[in-house]
């Protein structure tokens, strides 16, 4: 096997890098994730995720832990409900009867993004992940590489594989091409005791999730485990918007007044968001790298999930992409189908840009479509062709 007596390093515990990691320790690999958080209660874990059954459930499928995500993931919790600015249905998912059918292409069963964590975290071995590893540089040494850290010893691997996301310090050590932004940002927040804290925006979400449009502008959010609720205002603004617009992301009442009046024809029911939020608020701008990207493959350096290939999220591909890349990339690495590392890189790297392109190209597409004058009537199109 390629991988046999070496060294691999993943720096990143997304879900893509834990994936990689799992599947890299059931071939016997030498594999060890560098976490930069302190462990694994560190943060809030984002929105719910919605898995596909050849993407991300393809991976854990491949990874043994099907079984587990069945016992964690929250029926009921992909329906979404479609309105307009003033809270009115146009779209109820909640009148289709639910049904579990794992396996098949349109069945995208929703799981918290920290159960799935979780999952991930119990099926590796305690030593296969190193926490409060915060990656500062890395230089070659031998025909591998030696890691530094902000705050442990430095490391060496042979071969180190970059899954720290949107702002990746491994993809500048195997290209120079850099993301754009897409000219939309989005404003997250996180409220707990949604039900009690959200009474009316609660009654509308049901569990599910909400998509509403108005105004060349959306709130979307979903439903979260332990009755919490993640949403995202999102609208079109120039580049660097956080930083010029003067907010203080964590004063609720200063949000609260920057929402009445950037979205002034909106109704006082959303204010319930923005009045019960735990800050701060975190604002994401959105960037796409560009659809054409391509770099010659190294013969111990690669990359997966948004560190490779970071788009808007306006396809609900994101996880389900770096879930699939792990998989691709352990296959390539242990099948014994390629002559070197580098022959496996290669290989993983081409066809990995390629469809990442054409879902980039998706994403961007529907994220104009989303925030245009005619979003609301061209999501109650798509829905209700579904």
């Amino acid at each position: 096997m390629l991988l046999k007596n070496k060294k691999i390093a993943i720096i990143g515990g997304g879900p893509g890098g834990l994936t990689l990691a799992r599947l890299l320790q059931l071939k016997g690999v030498d594999v060890k994730v560098y976490e930069r958080d302190i462990d694994k209660n560190a943060r809030v874990q984002g929105s719910p995720l919605d898995l596909h059954d050849d993407l991300g459930l393809a991976a854990l499928r491949k990874a043994g832990l099907l079984d587990e995500f069945k016992k964690n993931y929250m029926p009921g919790a992909d329906k979404e409900t479609i309105t307009n600015e003033k809270a009115e249905i146009f779209f109820s998912g909640h009148e289709t009867k639910q049904t579990e059918n794992f396996g098949h292409e349109h069945f995208r069963p929703e799981i918290d993004r920290g159960a799935l964590r979780k999952i991930l975290l119990d099926s590796l071995l305690s030593e296969n992940i190193v926490w409060n590893s915060h990656f500062l540089s890395m230089e070659e040494q031998d025909e591998g590489w030696l890691l530094h850290f902000k705050n442990r010893e430095r490391v060496y691997a042979d071969i180190v594989i970059g899954a720290d996301g949107a702002n990746s310090k491994i993809r500048p050590y195997i290209t120079g091409i850099k993301s754009f932004y897409t000219g939309i940002t989005m404003l997250e927040g996180n409220v707990y005791e949604a039900e009690k804290s959200l009474p009316k925006i609660s009654a509308i979400l049901r569990g599910g999730k909400i998509m509403a449009f108005g105004n060349e502008k959306d709130i979307l959010m979903g439903q979260k485990a332990n009755n919490e609720i993640g949403f995202y205002a999102s609208f079109k603004a120039e580049e660097n918007w956080a930083e010029k617009s003067g907010l203080d992301f964590s004063d609720k009442i200063q949000l609260l007044d920057w929402f009445k009046t950037a979205y002034p024809e909106w109704s006082s029911i959303w204010y319930e968001l923005f009045e019960n939020t735990t800050t701060p608020f975190i604002p994401r701008p959105i960037n796409c790298v560009p659809l054409d990207q391509t770099w010659k493959a190294l013969p111990n350096l690669t990359m997966l999930g948004d560190a490779a290939h970071v788009m808007p999220p306006f396809a609900g591909e994101g996880v389900n992409m770096a879930m699939l890349d792990a998989l691709e990339l352990s296959e390539c690495l242990t099948n014994n189908e390629h002559n070197s590392v580098q022959a496996a890189i290669s290989f993983y790297e081409i066809n990995m840009r390629k469809r990442a392109s054409l879902i980039a190209q998706e994403s961007l597409e529907n994220g104009e479509k989303m925030h245009s004058e005619n979003a609301l009537n061209t999501m109650l199109d798509f829905f209700g062709g579904k």
